[in-house]
């Protein structure tokens, strides 16, 4: 059979991803800050795309939005009327009375009293000092010659995130001679000995054993019988062996208890009061509120621009003869792309608004009771609920937040495997937690239950769980095996 090259139509369907439904799924999986961003940027790049005032009515200038949308909900803003006189205005006055409102949780509908009022803007223009500035600080301000501080500067710029030192004093030694200074390790270890006692206490130390030490001898208690646990007996403190340690060290079991509460009361991790991590404020995205006895979702979309297309700019390219061909061209691109992200924005609101109402219609019984009453749910149950794909749920709930009358919360939170119990109902994972965070929190420390006893606890309530599955529960939580919560002598 001879091959050939021949021509065929053929009738078919497939999914074309347009630029304007990759432009929608982008907004949609975007976070607040994010879609800030872009409407910043867009504002700046485009000319076709306005900013509109809060007086000015959006229908006039927007695109239709599709059918359905979500009930109209109540505005809750701060704003300077056209009638107000802006030279007559105590613009520091309303600096300090009017914050944003996304950094505010709304009750009822209503502004917060002034009592209530957020801080003023200087108050939030603070820096967090970090360790490397702290002790650089101390450094300068301590007595030392020009080769100590340069010890110094390698000791502190290389401490690891507990506040430990991270390299050799061999290494810290070549490095100071390539910077064109000679300097012995003996020098080296007595810069180090100094920059322990800085504040924190222990900072620099080479290992949990040194950290420990240090702030023993800045107490004064370097013989002390905690001092001789930490130098060698770790290990059985960790365990709580505290009988092999008396008998090991000669001394009685409530002398080794109260060694142990002081070591417990050390800090192993200098550099724990100077996280590097930037704080993160939450904006919810969306608002719960009970009014009467119904649930209402507010969309939170105060600080959020405005958008609409220009008039002027869809005038001109509109016009004939007037523009050249180029220019005309130009302006079609940019109404068509102002107008297209105006509908991607008010479909992604769209989106998130029914996705959180059809979240809160299963998970009604959190809304009333809390975390306890969370339900099992995943993404097919919401994209069935509101017709949408699993992807789209997916992507709407991602990186959103919202607030309800028991706190803010990740959409995501709500989305929670689920463990069947005896009457053939299905409880979340988050509330089997929660009923494990009660038990240990409740048990005997001399006698911390194990894994296997609170699954069999968990099993008379009918919620069938296996011991491995308890433990992974209590890791995810942070909590320590039984072996290491237990305190068989406690201090009376």
């Amino acid at each position: 059979m001879a091959l050939e090259i021949r021509q065929v139509q053929r009738l078919a369907q497939q999914l074309v991803m347009t630029p304007q439904l990759q432009q929608a799924i982008k907004l949609l999986q975007l976070s607040r800050v994010e879609l800030e961003d872009l409407i910043s940027q867009e504002l700046q790049e485009n000319p076709a795309l306005e900013e509109a005032s809060p007086e000015e009515q959006e229908s006039e200038e927007t695109p239709e939005l599709v059918e359905e949308q979500p009930k109209p909900e109540p505005e809750v803003t701060r704003e300077i009327r056209a009638q107000d006189d802006p030279v007559a205005l105590d613009w520091q006055d309303y600096l300090e009375t009017h914050s944003n409102a996304i950094h505010g949780s709304l009750t009822e509908g209503a502004l917060r009293d002034e009592e209530d009022a957020p801080p003023s803007w200087e108050t939030l223009l603070a820096k967090k000092t970090s360790l490397e500035e702290h002790l650089l600080w101390q450094l300068h301000m301590s007595r030392m010659t020009e080769a100590e501080r340069a010890i110094g500067h390698q000791i502190i710029g290389n401490l690891d995130e507990r506040g430990y030192l991270a390299m050799t004093l061999e290494e810290i030694r070549d490095a100071v001679e390539q910077a064109g200074r000679t300097v012995t390790l003996e020098e080296i270890e007595a810069v180090l000995k100094k920059i322990q006692l800085f504040d924190p206490v222990g900072v620099a130390a080479r290992d949990l054993r040194e950290c420990l030490l240090v702030q023993l001898e800045n107490l004064g208690l370097a013989e002390s019988l905690a001092a001789r646990i930490v130098t060698g007996h770790l290990q059985q403190l960790e365990s709580k062996r505290y009988d092999k340690l008396a008998r090991e060290l000669g001394v009685t079991i409530e002398e080794i208890v109260a060694a142990a509460h002081l070591i417990t009361s050390l800090e192993p991790k200098p550099a724990r009061g100077f996280d590097t991590e930037e704080v993160r404020t939450i904006i919810p995205d969306v608002s719960v509120e009970k009014i009467g006895d119904e649930y209402v979702i507010f969309l939170r979309d105060e600080g959020l621009p405005r958008l609409r297309v220009s008039a002027l700019y869809r005038r001109l390219a509109s016009q004939g003869g007037e523009l050249a061909g180029q220019a005309r061209e130009y302006l079609k691109k940019k109404v068509q792309a102002a107008t297209e992200l105006v509908k991607s924005i008010h479909w992604r609101q769209q989106t998130l608004y029914r996705v959180t109402q059809s979240i809160f219609k299963f998970q009604r019984e959190f809304l009333d009771h809390g975390v306890s009453h969370l339900r099992p749910m995943v993404l097919k149950d919401v994209a069935q609920d509101i017709s949408m794909h699993e992807s789209t749920v997916s992507r709407a709930t991602a990186n959103k937040y919202v607030h309800t009358p028991q706190g803010v919360f990740e959409l995501k939170f709500f989305f929670q495997s689920g463990l069947r119990v005896g009457n053939g109902e299905d409880v979340a994972a988050e509330t089997v937690k929660n009923k494990i965070r009660a038990m240990i929190s409740a048990e005997d420390p001399r006698r911390p239950y194990s894994d296997q006893y609170i699954a069999r606890l968990l099993n008379q309530e009918d919620i069938g769980i296996a011991r491995r599955t308890v433990a992974k529960y209590r890791e995810a939580m942070g909590i320590l095996p039984s072996s290491k919560r237990r305190q068989p002598h406690l201090l009376k």
